[in-house]
Order: structure tokens, then C-alpha cells, then sequence
């Protein structure tokens, strides 16, 4: 890339501002965003935060950087124990369908997958060497149930990531039944065998991890002690985040250092999740909505603020995502851009500098089309050009890599194709017969099938209602 793009700068949750990228390695970034617990079907909310990071790597990876991008699996967890119960499942069989649904919603929304997906159960033995170290260091102990707790009050800094303080936690924390806490705000780190739930040995008798020193582990068995980027929802930042910190740093770890929290999904004004039961899964949505164009809805967000859930918005995304693929319909294949275009490269590159400021990315990406259209018929020498520089720049997002005659055709087989051509030649033929009536009503058959016609300088073209 050249050394005349802007600075990449990201907000940090923890500074509350926006910092220049200065990865501890140069040229090398590591992140680690925490992954889906695998009980259900990954809703928008999950999805926000695979294409979010998803852009974040791709972006990172075009400026030159050498990105190792880490993604966790909680494969074990008191939802997954608790549903494989209700389902009269093994945990294994409920985690494993689970896992291969999340990595096809992945797919579908054109998500290039982690370089490494670690899994909670295969690091046991990473997270007890953890606890171990923070009970030598006092900032953990063992409870007379079996049970392992993190002494939030040992550690002087807890709250600094959320901004909350000890006293203000402590106001409304208590202890639940079962628990052998010091202190209510303290958080269970190992927790002791109880029925029907998986366990394993360890020093401190049978039984699991808790959540939160998962990712504390994995992110240190992936990327070191240190790494640079840590990500995931805005709903993470407390407790388990906060957590993290305090379980990283009070092992001697400087951890990440820098933090990143994509926005909630909102959903009637209230945010979209699982607990209160007003998801809609990405497998729900994929048969009225492609998966690029639930990834151009997403994008017309920028990461940190709330995406609004709505089927206009997304009818809104299919059209503006059919716009851009229109204006790249019967262009040439990809050409060399040079000098061409500079001021459009610039324009977006500023825009993804700028905390992967995607929504004005997209808006670079629109008035460039509109350049192209404009260009197409008196210039096409430019025009073609620039339209290779739009796929160029929109597979930065991950968008407009599909043959534009595949995208308006889209659900359509060979059969179907066949007999849309066979009616539309049929229609040529009726109006050069001058037999209107009979061509209207071969236009009105193809979009009772769903084929929308739309008649040009060069012919006639059809697409699928809906692309």
C-alpha cells in the first residue's frame, strides 16, 4: 500500500478515544475476539460480530499487515450443560451441530474464517496452570465446595474497562445459593463437580471452568502474553471482559492492549438477544435475505453505534447492494486501475482509516457508481476502468465478488434459465409483430415467476425479483 494512505486509527474502550494502530510488532497484529457459546443458532447480534471483524482483518491484511485473528468456541458453559439436559443430548453431539451451523452462517455472510478457533475444552490444562498462578499470587482462592474464586478486591484496577466502581458493584452484587464466596463480588474461576455435568481433575478436586478464565488461557496460548487487539459485543465489556483483565494482569500478563466493542443490535428498542427472546437467527433470515445482503446491512452501520433491525432496512440493503451490482453488469473483466481513480481510493481509505468507518466507505463506493454510469456510454474506456476499481475497493468490505449476471440470477437453475430465455425471445418476437398485447402478457407471466425484465439499448436483461 502506499505510504500516502492515512494512519489507521481505532477507537480503544479502554482509553474511550481514538488511537493510531501501533502494533507491539511491527507490520504483525494479533487479535483475539471472544467467539459464540455453541447451544443455538447464531442470531444477528453473532453475526454483527463476525462481519465486524471479519472487515477489521480484511482492512488490516490490504494496508500489509501480517494479522493472526483469533476466534474462540465456549463449548462448554452452564447454557450448553443445561440445554443438552432439556434436549436429552450429549454435550458433544449438541456442540458439535451447533459449531458446523456457526461455521455456514459464516460462510453464507461471506466471512473469511479465524486463522485459529480455539476451543474451551482442549484448554483445560491452560486454564487450571492460570488459576494456579493467581492463587500464588493472592489474587485467587480455593472454597471449602470445591469451587475456586478470583478476589476481585485484590486486584486495585478492576472496573477500569466499563468504568465502574468497586463501590458501585458492590451495591447490588450478592451471593447465590451454593456459592462460597469471601466476598459477593467475587467470580468463580474453577467450580466443583456437581451431577450431571462434565468435569475434570484437578488440584482443587473434580469439576469445570468458569466462563470468564477461558479466554484469559486461550488468548495467551494463541497470541502470547501480549497481544494487540481484543474484540467482541458491547454486552462482553462487563463482567467478562473486566474479568479477563483482571485474570490476565493479575497473573503478571499485560494483555491487550487495545479494546474493541462492536454496537448491540437493537430490536424494537430493545436490544436483540437470546435472553429476551426477540432473536431472529441468520438461518431465519437467509431464505428471504441473501447472506451479502444481511453483510451490506451490517455495514451500513459503523461497528460501534446500534444497528436498528428492520425488514425495510434490509429491503433498503438488497437495493442499494442491486444498485452497485447493476452498475457492473455487462462491464468487461477486471482491468489494471494506475493513476486512474486516486481520488476515489483516497476517499475510501480515509473513510476505513478512520475506526473502519464503513458507512462512508459505502458512500464512496456509491458515488463512484454513479461516476461510472455517467461514463459508460461516452467514455467506456474510463468507464470499465473504474468499475474494476469498485470490485477492487468493495472486496475490502467483502462485497461485489459475485458475477453480477450470478447475483440478479440468483435461485435460478439451468431449467429455469432456459425457459426465462425461451419467453423472452418469445416476447421479441410477439412485440417486432407488433403484438403488444401478447408481450405484456409474457412480461406479466415471468413476474408472476419472479423474473423482473428490464428492457436497454442493448436488449433485454432479466433478474430475480428481489436482486
Amino acid at each position: 500500500m502506499s505510504p500516502a494512505l492515512p494512519s489507521i486509527r481505532l477507537y480503544d474502550t479502554m482509553h474511550h478515544d481514538k488511537r493510531p494502530l501501533e502494533p507491539a510488532n511491527p507490520g504483525q497484529v494479533g487479535i483475539y475476539v471472544c467467539g459464540m457459546t455453541v447451544y443455538d443458532y447464531c442470531h444477528l447480534g453473532h453475526a454483527r460480530v463476525m462481519v465486524t471483524f471479519d472487515i477489521v482483518v480484511r482492512y488490516l491484511r490490504a494496508r500489509g499487515l501480517k494479522v493472526t485473528y483469533v476466534r474462540n468456541i465456549t463449548d462448554i458453559d452452564d447454557k450448553i450443560i443445561r440445554r443438552a439436559l432439556e434436549n436429552g443430548e450429549t454435550i458433544q453431539s449438541l456442540t458439535a451441530r451447533f459449531i458446523d451451523a456457526m461455521h455456514a452462517d459464516e460462510a453464507a455472510l461471506l466471512c473469511q474464517p479465524p486463522d485459529l478457533e480455539p476451543r474451551a475444552t482442549e484448554h483445560v490444562g491452560a486454564m487450571q496452570n492460570l488459576i494456579g498462578e493467581l492463587i500464588a499470587r493472592g489474587h485467587a482462592y480455593p472454597a471449602a465446595n470445591g469451587d475456586v474464586y478470583y478476589a476481585v478486591r485484590s486486584f486495585p484496577d478492576y472496573g477500569k474497562l466499563s468504568g465502574k466502581s468497586i463501590d458501585e458493584l458492590n451495591a447490588g452484587a450478592r451471593v447465590e445459593l451454593g456459592e462460597d464466596k469471601r466476598d459477593p463480588l467475587d467470580f468463580a474461576l474453577w467450580k466443583g463437580v456437581k451431577p450431571d455435568e462434565p468435569s475434570w481433575a484437578s488440584p482443587w478436586g473434580e469439576g469445570r471452568p468458569g466462563w470468564h478464565i477461558e479466554c484469559s488461557a486461550m488468548s495467551a496460548d494463541a497470541l502470547g502474553c501480549s497481544f494487540d487487539i481484543h474484540g467482541g459485543g458491547a454486552d462482553l465489556q462487563f463482567p467478562h471482559h473486566e474479568n479477563e483483565i483482571a485474570q490476565s494482569q493479575g497473573a503478571g500478563c499485560a494483555f491487550a492492549r487495545y479494546w474493541m466493542h462492536n454496537g448491540f443490535v437493537r430490536i424494537n428498542d430493545e436490544k436483540m438477544s437470546k435472553s429476551l427472546n426477540n432473536f431472529l437467527t441468520v438461518r431465519e433470515l437467509l431464505p428471504l435475505f441473501s447472506g451479502e445482503v444481511l453483510r451490506f446491512f451490517i455495514l451500513s452501520s459503523q461497528y460501534r453505534s446500534p444497528l436498528h433491525y428492520s425488514e425495510e432496512g434490509l429491503e433498503q440493503a438488497r437495493a442499494g447492494l442491486t444498485r452497485l451490482y447493476t452498475v457492473l453488469r455487462g462491464m468487461p473483466p477486471r482491468q489494471i486501475v494506475p493513476e486512474l481513480g486516486s481520488e476515489w481510493r483516497e476517499r475510501f481509505h480515509t473513510a476505513m482509516s478512520d475506526d473502519f468507518h464503513t458507512p462512508a466507505a459505502l458512500a464512496t463506493l456509491f458515488d463512484l457508481a454513479r461516476e461510472i454510469n455517467r461514463l459508460r456510454d461516452e467514455k467506456s474506456e474510463v468507464a470499465a476502468p473504474l468499475a474494476s476499481l469498485l470490485r477492487e475497493l468493495a472486496a475490502l468490505l467483502g462485497i461485489l465478488q459475485e458475477d453480477p449476471e450470478s447475483y440478479f440470477r440468483g435461485g435460478m437453475d439451468a431449467s429455469d434459465n432456459a425457459w426465462i430465455e425461451e419467453r423472452i425471445a418469445a416476447r421479441l418476437a410477439a412485440r417486432q409483430q407488433k403484438d403488444y398485447a401478447g408481450a405484456d402478457a409474457i412480461r406479466e407471466e415471468l413476474s408472476a415467476a419472479g423474473v423482473i425484465l428490464e428492457d436497454g439499448p442493448a436488449g433485454t436483461t432479466w433478474r430475480r425479483q428481489g436482486g
